[in-house]
């Protein structure tokens, strides 16, 4: 595995996107190396449910755990800083949450709590089918999913977008269902803020994998009874 995973280097690519109003966000293209894709790949957290989930270790694979581990580096969140404007972006705890699939109900236009300083999210498909759905949107407006300050960012293999919060941080995607790869890293206020998202993410982890276990005994029932009826 390429022990550097992550350079702030490669954040300084000709074709990296800044912009700084209405508000401050930064999309980056190629930020991972082609020779850790299969790694990368093989080591993703296998989650059967959608959303976003609390960063476990033993979810992942060496290679994702190196790539965590790079991704809240205080030198590459300084790096990231310095584009955004953010003094000391390094010094904020961060939070880590990672996501495998998504459902239809997610991607509504939102600006992240205040509790955030900057949230990151860099994408790991290899493959997106031939749609906007799914496709992370920065926009002018909350009411206009079509109101896009730049390009959208399919979430292929290295696409990396980070984003300062403030009031106006309006951002979205279309709705999609299915497999679409990202961890997504955010700089929070405090360890208070911190602790208090962590046990929440962990409930609903919690109460997913519940949701989970019966809808699968619900559906061996329903086996069972189709097969009675047949």
């Amino acid at each position: 595995m390429n022990s550097v995973l992550l350079d702030p280097a490669r954040l300084e690519r000709p074709d990296t996107l800044v912009r700084h109003e209405p508000f401050p966000f930064m999309v980056a293209h190629g930020q991972l190396p082609d020779e850790a894709r299969g790694e990368l790949d093989r080591d993703f957290p296998g989650y059967r449910e959608a959303g976003f989930f609390p960063y476990d270790p033993a979810d992942c694979g060496p290679s994702v755990n190196a790539l965590v581990e790079q991704l809240t580096q205080p030198a590459f969140a300084s790096a990231i800083g310095r584009h955004l404007g953010i003094d000391n972006l390094g010094s904020y705890p961060t939070l880590v949450t990672i996501c495998r699939w998504l459902n239809k109900r997610h991607g509504t236009i939102h600006t992240d709590s205040k509790s955030k300083v900057a949230t990151a999210l860099l994408y790991l498909n290899a493959q997106w089918p031939d749609t906007s759905n799914g496709c992370l949107r920065f926009l002018e407006r909350i009411d206009n999913i079509d109101a896009m300050l730049a390009p959208q960012v399919q979430p292929l293999y290295g696409e990396f977008a980070v984003f300062k919060r403030a009031d106006n941080s309006f951002h979205g995607h279309l709705p999609f269902e299915g497999e679409r790869r990202v961890i997504q890293v955010a700089w929070l206020v405090s360890e208070e803020a911190k602790a208090r998202k962590t046990k929440r993410g962990k409930f609903s982890r919690a109460f997913k994998g519940l949701v989970g276990v019966l809808d699968k005994k619900l559906g061996a029932g329903r086996d069972r009874n189709a097969s009675h009826r047949d």
